[in-house]
């Protein structure tokens, strides 16, 4: 891509190659790409954004992959059988993984700032990318998640944010291992928990990434990630809590339905800051963006007064609107830690739970689905309703030996109310038809463009 070849980007759409596409676009590169997505006629105006930007999408048939001058880029869950793939193989084209080129990009950078955890990544990175524009940084972005305070009408789909200043600010994945990749002069790292691989596993990636990064700031109130500080050098050390003990401390918070508040407290000064998303997980986030920024040279007032602005993330507990007194929230919850965080945040608050969970393939289910079901019995209300249908799927090999049957099978017998809606229209029906004033309707899950169209159908029901 640096010597002046066009890269193919196979599987465009997807959440983290979206952005990258968007910013090697952005710095002059000549891209193109496909997507199962584009083919199904999903997700369109996702596709409409990335012609308008200068990109070039073929049918994900081999039909864009035509030179060997190309090279062709796939996240891991591009499958060696697809098209494209036969295609670039045939003609001998450079391979490079996502990641791969993220991460080049990542260290090469004068700043690289890197986001690890296994959740808030994307509001941590969009909350320090937030912090770093607003203050003048001019920072380049590469997200997960559509960052709301940079998304415009004629750029709906802002998950990347293309600067000039030093600052390279991304999240980096430990789902595919890919996190060995990345050298950063600031790691922040929010938590350590069960996901997408066990947990020794993880221990020893996120131990990795901290050891080689100039600057760690990490999260004290996490019983995984204090245990990997104790092997850290102090010195390059900053620390944050919730109501706890760190170098960066939030206290006295109040919460708000769809917002939050907490005293600052840090050794230069305090702050009394009102979040404008809410919950205590985002008090979390936000010590950690305010640590991040901190570390890369911006005064401790400045971040605090910064952070107020911020507005979250697309689908990142999402107020999709109201109607007739009911709330529909649009959330990404999909692992037990994200699903606990928004439950607690919403049980915080009056109103019965109408919740709608879309597994995020198979594959997860059979990693976590045991976990995920007692976090459903542990934080789900005697009132709370849950649906399940079955997993996202957009085609390639899969193992079905775990299926949303067995995951609302385990709840139901735990005492909770939850059904299996294999057809998710069925399950949006069953909770629009229970819904009454003061509840809250929520759609989560991961993976899926879709479910926020299908948020927004639910409030347009009601």
């Amino acid at each position: 891509m640096h010597s002046g070849k066009s890269s193919f980007f196979v599987g465009i759409g997807g959440s983290g190659m979206m952005p990258l596409a968007m910013i090697v676009r952005a710095r002059g590169g000549i891209v193109a790409g496909s997507d199962r997505g584009l083919d199904q006629g999903r997700t369109s105006a996702k596709f409409d954004a990335l012609r308008a930007a200068g990109i070039a999408l073929f049918p994900q048939d081999g039909s864009g992959v035509t030179s060997a001058d190309q090279v062709v880029i796939a996240s891991a869950a591009v499958e060696a059988s697809v098209p494209d793939i036969v295609a670039a193989d045939r003609l001998g084209c450079t391979r490079m993984t996502r990641a791969h080129v993220n991460a080049g990009l990542f260290n090469d950078a004068a700043l690289p700032i890197g986001v690890a955890g296994t959740s808030g990544k994307s509001t941590v990175t969009g909350m320090i990318g937030y912090i770093l524009h607003t203050l003048g940084r001019d920072p380049t972005v590469m997200n997960g998640a559509v960052m709301k305070d940079f998304a415009t009408p004629d750029a709906p789909f802002a998950s990347a944010l293309v600067g000039r200043g030093d600052a390279f600010v991304s999240e980096v994945d430990e789902s595919d291992g890919s996190i060995v990749l990345y050298r950063p002069a600031v790691a922040v790292l929010n938590n350590v928990t069960l996901d997408h691989k066990g947990l020794d596993e993880l221990r020893q990636l996120f131990g990795d990434f901290a050891h080689a990064a100039r600057h760690v700031v990490a999260n004290a109130g996490d019983a995984e990630t204090a245990a990997l500080l104790a092997t850290l050098p102090q010195d390059r050390l900053t620390t944050f809590a919730v109501e706890g003990e760190g170098d960066l401390v939030a206290r006295n918070l109040s919460p708000e339905p769809f917002a939050i508040s907490f005293d600052l407290v840090g050794a230069a000064g305090r702050h009394r800051i009102r979040l404008s998303v809410p919950g205590r997980h985002n008090v979390s986030n936000a010590l950690a963006a305010i640590g991040a920024c901190i570390a890369a040279g911006v005064p401790f007032a400045d971040a605090a007064r910064a952070i107020e602005g911020f507005t979250g993330l697309r689908r990142r507990f999402d107020v999709v609107g109201q109607a007739n007194g009911i709330a529909v929230i649009d959330d990404f919850g999909h692992n037990p830690d994200k699903i606990a965080a928004t439950l607690d945040t919403l049980h915080a608050h009056p109103g019965r739970l109408l919740l709608l969970f879309q597994p995020h393939g198979y594959g997860p289910l059979k990693q976590m689905g045991r976990e995920l079901a007692q976090t459903f019995v542990d934080h789900l209300g005697p009132e709370d309703v849950l649906t399940i249908p079955d997993p996202a799927y957009f085609g390639g090999t899969v193992t079905r030996e775990v299926g949303s049957a067995d995951i609302v099978a385990r709840i139901a017998a735990a005492g909770r109310t939850a059904h299996h809606d294999p057809e998710r229209a069925d399950a949006a029906a069953r909770l629009v038809a229970l819904a009454r004033p003061g509840d809250r309707i929520v759609v989560m899950g991961a993976r899926d463009d879709t479910l926020s169209g299908l948020a927004a159908d639910m409030l347009a029901n009601l």
